[in-house]
């Protein structure tokens, strides 16, 4: 053998024995508990391997988890994701060691990025659930019950980190590795595919997201303000008016369409529900459409009626625009976007309460010094 290729095999053998998980495939591990699965797969980031047994008349998964951790006091994570590849709504199986050097296996729902919750209560039922750390891998064992029979691809996702802080483990990295780290696998075939980097899922909400901050958080503040204020003006008469219907039009159309957009992410979110959202956005849509049915029955200025209908139509209105800022702040919430888009909102919103205090102003002063000259008016006879 030349000496290179020694060199190399040396080379080779050490590092094996520094590191097992660069050496190994896992049809090549072997667990302590003399546990064997029915099928495996090299994991193609993270140096992680799964390893499982699907049994499909009791609808059970025993799996097995290996990956390195970040740090010797990090922590291993494996989750299924019933609605899309991706973190955000995954049913999650954490690995660590607690305050006592003892490797615990603890579940967490996660509902977005920064809502990360321990749940006993995930998609599926776990039976049992263990963990150990040897060789620098950590392994996670656990047997789930899926709740729904037949269903035989998963989407999952799995991760490392590098530290746990009171009970609770800290921020993965960002690496490319770690951001890749999702993807769907066949309990029965075994294969398994790397998801891509696009999360469909999260995009629609980013469009549901969108699609009601333009309408109901923006759109119709702007028309309630041009209702209020522009008709104190006799010259913008009757431009004030089309200027109000066209905003509230504009408002409800792209409302209803972000609305249904919601109901269709909801109709796709299995055991995850945003209930004052839901029920927020229900009651905005059911309001909004008897504001534009109302428009139909409006009631000309001199009918008696009128002074009823404007009662009605300003309460409602009303009514919708708290809702509607509620709700949309509860999104935000929800989406957790970046902290410059909430700032950049809330901006918005700061800028459109000062333009409405100062017309605010303005109309309180043409209203009294228009009593006023009525008043000193002298009778003509």
């Amino acid at each position: 053998m030349s000496s290179p290729a020694v060199f190399v095999a040396v080379i080779l053998v050490i590092a094996s024995l520094i590191c097992p998980s660069l050496s190994q495939i896992c049809s090549s591990q072997k667990f302590t508990n003399n546990k064997v699965y029915a099928r495996c797969s090299d994991l193609p980031v993270l140096k992680s391997f799964l390893h499982w047994t699907y049994d499909a008349e009791n609808s059970t998964l025993s799996v097995a988890f290996v990956a390195p951790p970040d740090k010797p006091d990090g922590w291993i994570a494996w989750a299924i994701n019933p609605n899309a590849p991706g973190m955000v709504e995954a049913q999650t199986l954490f690995a660590f060691k607690n305050s006592k050097g003892e490797m615990v296996v603890k579940t967490y729902d996660i509902s977005s990025y920064s809502s990360i919750k321990e749940s006993s209560k995930l998609w599926f039922d776990v039976k049992e659930t263990a963990a150990e750390f040897s060789g620098g891998l950590m392994q996670l064992f656990a047997t789930l019950v899926l709740p729904e029979k037949g269903k035989t691809t998963l989407n999952h996702v799995w991760q490392v980190g590098p530290s746990v802080t009171g009970g609770f483990p800290e921020k993965h990295g960002f690496q490319p590795a770690n951001l890749n780290s999702k993807g769907t696998f066949d309990l029965l075939s075994g294969e398994s595919k790397i998801s891509a980097s696009g999360d469909a899922r999260v995009n629609r909400k980013k469009i549901h997201g969108i699609l009601n901050a333009i309408s109901w958080g923006f759109l119709f503040p702007v028309g309630i303000i041009i209702a209020r204020y522009m008709r104190t003006f006799q010259s913008a008469d009757p431009a004030w008016f089309y200027l109000h219907i066209s905003c509230q039009c504009s408002a409800y159309v792209i409302g209803v369409a972000g609305w249904a957009t919601g109901l269709k992410l909801g109709s796709e979110s299995k055991g995850i529900t945003y209930d004052v959202h839901l029920n927020i956005g229900i009651a905005l849509f059911c309001l909004a459409t008897l504001q534009v049915f109302a428009l139909l029955l409006r009631p000309k200025k001199d009918h008696k009626y009128r002074f009823y209908w404007n009662i009605y139509h300003h309460g409602v209105g009303y009514t919708m625009l708290i809702l509607s800022l509620v709700n949309v702040f509860k999104g935000l919430n929800i989406l957790d976007p970046a902290t410059k888009w909430r700032s950049a909102y809330i901006g918005i919103l700061v800028v459109l309460g000062v333009i409405a205090l100062l017309l605010e102003v303005v109309t309180w002063i043409v209203v009294l010094k228009r009593k006023s000259n009525k008043s000193t008016k002298p009778y003509d006879g």
